[in-house]
């Protein structure tokens, strides 16, 4: 199958330049608007297609897959996770997925980071105090935060972006702890200098701050939930930058409005683009709108990565970034 002869759908607004290229190699039909695709549109899409390029906001569910005609043979999916597709189904129906792995790892981590300072070191009460004009001057009392230095960091999910946190939040002098669904090497550990905790219970009801870098799967929704965040310390932080759906949002907010948490950071959502409204009332709490792998260089690497899984299928090859069942 040559690639210039691929019917390629692409369901939102991609980097120019990786839209420039996609053009260039294969019979593309590029998404004019940046507004997501309504869900009649996806279906007369996947009709007519052999390759569909949804993003991580699509949902791809077997009941679109079953709309699907029979010349769809791959979704390369623009985004390192893949809980927005049926991936058990589309690969009963003959149809490969595969993903970005591994591009959004610094970008992400160093968000983490960003995060983790700013509930802290409470920089977005300060920012409010000078852009309204409420800054009275200096004072040895205001805006009192604390250091993370020494601080007990527990990462939630060792992969890729749990590393690169894990080597950042050295950097600023805290103690590395995690659990993982595997233990990693030994190598590894001591390259990071991170403590394994075999218990998640045990390892959230020590630790100072607790970063969420792990992916959405059946097995961690709400692997956060009420009874696990009440181990958590009062004076505890915790930051998500991976998936919304791997903490009781709703638990969390009972307890960040009574004070049985000190704080979060939250670039993620249980329900997307849909949070709990009193979150936004807090000032404990900083929010972002999933813009922890918003970086140029990120977009593009994972637009070239789309490419390559594309142009390697066209070849009669496995995608490199192919998605199996075990990884679900």
């Amino acid at each position: 199958m040559q690639s210039d002869c691929l019917r390629v759908a692409v369901t939102r607004r991609l980097p120019e330049v990786v839209e420039k290229r996609m053009d260039e190699l294969f019979d593309v039909e590029l998404c004019t608007t940046d507004a997501p695709m309504s869900k009649s549109k996806l279906i007369e899409i996947v009709k007519r297609v052999d390759i569909l390029v949804p993003c991580i906001a699509d949902t791809i569910d077997a009941a679109l897959l079953g709309q699907a005609g029979p010349q769809l043979k791959l979704i390369a999916n623009f985004g390192a996770g893949f809980d927005n597709i049926d991936v058990s189904t589309a690969l009963q129906r003959g149809i490969l997925v595969s993903n970005t792995p591994g591009v959004v790892a610094d970008d992400t981590a160093d968000m983490t980071i960003a995060l983790m300072l700013s509930v802290t070191r409470r920089i977005p009460q300060g920012l409010s105090a000078m852009q309204s004009g409420e800054w009275a001057g200096w004072s040895p009392t205001s805006f009192l935060g604390g250091r993370i230095n020494g601080r007990r960091l527990g990462i939630l999910g060792m992969g890729r972006i749990g590393r690169a946190v894990a080597k950042r939040a050295s950097a600023f002098g805290m103690q590395i702890h995690y659990h993982n669904r595997k233990r990693l090497r030994s190598e590894i550990e001591e390259d990071a200098n991170a403590t394994y905790w075999e218990s998640l219970d045990q390892m959230v009801a020590r630790m100072d701050v607790l970063s969420i870098n792990c992916p959405h799967t059946p097995s961690t929704f709400h692997l956060m939930n009420a009874r696990r965040l009440k181990l958590m310390k009062s004076n505890a932080v915790l930051i998500n930058t991976s998936r919304g759906e791997v903490v009781d949002e709703n638990a969390l907010t009972r307890m960040l409005e009574k004070g049985d948490l000190a704080g979060a950071g939250l670039d993620v959502y249980d329900q997307g683009k849909e949070l709990n409204p009193k979150l936004r009332t807090m000032d404990n709490v900083v929010l972002l709108p999933h813009m922890g792998s918003a970086t140029y260089e990120g977009r593009i690497e994972m637009g070239e990565k789309v490419i390559i899984n594309i142009k390697t299928f066209a070849d009669g090859h496995r995608p490199p970034d192919q998605v199996v069942p075990a990884m679900l």
